[in-house]
């Protein structure tokens, strides 16, 4: 069989243009003689889709949009479509929508299959949306029997530590009734090092089933959530016969029974992020209404960072940088932030800020009368930059994009109103070892980043002498740390027996616990590691609990 994986870029909530999408696909596909043309999860609301599918109206247009795919595919009478939407139980009670997987052809729905393993972690909230099937059926089509799977439907014992427990596992339900060839449509979101878990699960079911097994992944930004596409096919022994290439929209047409097997060479992790920033920045613009953007420039790394992987993704003429120095920034931090903006070719604006903040100190002096000067000074001073930045985005209708790395914001080293303003923050999961490593592969072939920028001790810039080490642990250490809490879960005394320091350990939980206030009130941003702050961490603000 000939089957056509669709790895595509859907717009939430766009139920005309993702059809038409896969109506436009299956015009250049049926030039082909393809057999099947296969596309990713809920593709027609795309994915996730949110409180949309609890909207009555949404639901009517997506099932209107389905007969008219229907009616559509009469055109292509030798080729089959398999989609993802969310297809009416017929039932009173329960969620009373499924996840589905349509199989239409030559003017009919033939099959639907309707998603049994519903995800409730992490990220993913499908039980609050669907019901799930309670069982699986096989469905002849051409020469094959397809087994159809919808994404977590693939993962029944995937070993990830998760907590999930299900009642069934489909793949050996549809292996057991038959299937000659398995398909798992999928939205499946990217973290580093994820391709690989995909690449061991996906193998290790066509081998122990002696099945093919094709996997078509969703590709593109929704609002936090990264999708790499990186779609997969393996022959019945596990052997992979062929693999997409991660962050692009592609569609290929591969016989399954006829693949020569290939090598698997996961892509490079510092790589792999880089692209999903970028791709991730350039959706959320895109998606979004935004052309521009607006940036500040510290002359730190993380700015520089930030600003590369923005220009990566608007084009430097819509980009613009501005420097704000203020009575304690350093004279190199301004010569390196123009020339980062010089080497980007990107907009540049000095706005110095030294005066306004004499103003607010004057205005406060006499209420602060008698009070030592401490951080409230510090963060006047990253309020009023956030004021300027946030003036601009109104003025020219600029996304302001913060500049945030997950180190700092994990710890509240970070400022409400100041730093923190934007409507996207691109690097919020990002440590700060990693944000070197970015560093680096942006300046793999020629300086981008000012060699200076790098080298230097990081510094808020706030204070006389002021440097990030007089706060914070070392970076290596501090990441180290928020890794086995934030990622792993586990408790201070555990991360103590690590053999990491008892004090460090301590302090670095107790700054995590007490900002979450702050990052609640944080923008978006793009998740790249296995837990990411925003809607895939969950943790009470006003609570008291100890370990």
């Amino acid at each position: 069989m000939k089957v056509t994986l669709a790895q595509l870029n859907p717009v939430v909530g766009d139920i005309t243009g993702n059809t038409e999408k896969v109506v436009n696909t299956m015009k250049q596909c049926s030039k082909e003689s393809t057999d099947l043309v296969v596309f990713p999860e809920l593709f027609l609301t795309g994915y996730p889709a949110g409180d949309f599918l609890e909207r009555s109206w949404f639901i009517t247009k997506v099932c209107e949009a389905v007969d008219e795919l229907a009616g559509q595919s009469k055109e292509f009478p030798g080729t089959g479509i398999l989609a993802g939407a969310p297809v009416p139980t017929g039932k009173k009670t329960g969620r009373c929508l499924y996840n589905s997987a349509l199989l239409i052809h030559n003017g009919d729905i033939i099959f639907t299959h309707n998603k049994s393993l519903l995800p409730a972690y992490d990220v993913f909230d499908e039980a609050r949306y669907f019901d799930p099937a309670r069982d699986v059926r096989t469905v002849p089509f051409k020469d094959e029997v397809l087994g159809i799977l919808i994404c977590e439907d693939a993962w029944y014992g995937d070993g990830q530590g998760s907590g999930r427990s299900y009642p069934f596992d489909p793949v050996e339900s549809l292996a057991m009734k038959g299937a000659t060839l398995l398909i798992n449509i999928s939205a499946s979101p990217f973290y580093a090092g994820k391709e690989e878990t995909r690449f061991r699960i996906f193998s290790k079911h066509a081998k122990k089933h002696r099945l093919p097994f094709v996997f078509v992944n969703q590709v593109g930004g929704n609002d936090e959530l990264i999708f790499d596409g990186r779609s997969m096919c393996f022959g019945r022994n596990g052997e992979l016969i062929g693999i997409f290439p991660p962050f692009i929209e592609y569609v290929k047409t591969i016989n399954i029974n006829a693949g020569m097997s290939i090598t698997y060479t996961p892509q490079d992790k510092t790589e792999s992020i880089h692209d999903a920033l970028v791709l991730g920045t350039r959706d959320y613009m895109k998606k979004s209404g935004f052309t521009k953007s607006v940036i500040g420039l510290s002359g730190g790394i993380d700015s520089a960072v930030t600003c590369c992987l923005v220009k990566e993704a608007a084009g430097n003429e819509n980009v613009l940088g501005v420097s704000m120095p203020g009575p304690y920034s350093s004279k190199g931090s301004l010569e390196d932030a123009g020339k980062l903006a010089e080497n980007l070719g990107i907009g540049f604006r000095v706005i110095p800020v030294s005066g306004i903040y004499s103003s607010y100190i004057e205005a406060l002096e006499e209420t602060f009368a008698g009070c030592e000067k401490d951080t409230t000074e510090e963060n006047i001073q990253a309020r009023i930059r956030g004021n300027i930045l946030m003036a601009l985005s109104n003025k020219f209708g600029h996304l302001l994009v913060s500049t945030g790395n997950k180190s700092e914001l994990s710890v509240g080293y970070c400022t409400l109103y100041g730093d923190m303003s934007g409507g996207l923050s691109v690097i919020s999961d990002v440590p700060k070892t990693m944000v070197y490593e970015l560093a680096r592969f942006i300046n793999r072939d020629v300086e981008i980043i000012p060699q200076e920028t790098i080298e230097k001790p990081p510094s808020a810039e706030l204070r006389p002498g002021q440097k990030d080490q007089d706060t914070l642990p070392p970076y290596e250490l501090l990441d180290s740390i928020l890794y086995y809490y934030l990622d792993k879960g586990y408790s201070p005394d555990e991360i103590i027996r690590k053999e990491l320091d008892p004090d460090t350990v301590r302090w670095v939980v107790r700054a995590v616990d007490r900002s979450e206030f702050k990052r609640r009130q944080a923008p978006p941003g793009l998740k790249v590691t296995t837990k990411a702050f925003g809607f895939g961490r969950r943790m009470p603000i006003a609570a008291r609990y100890e370990y």
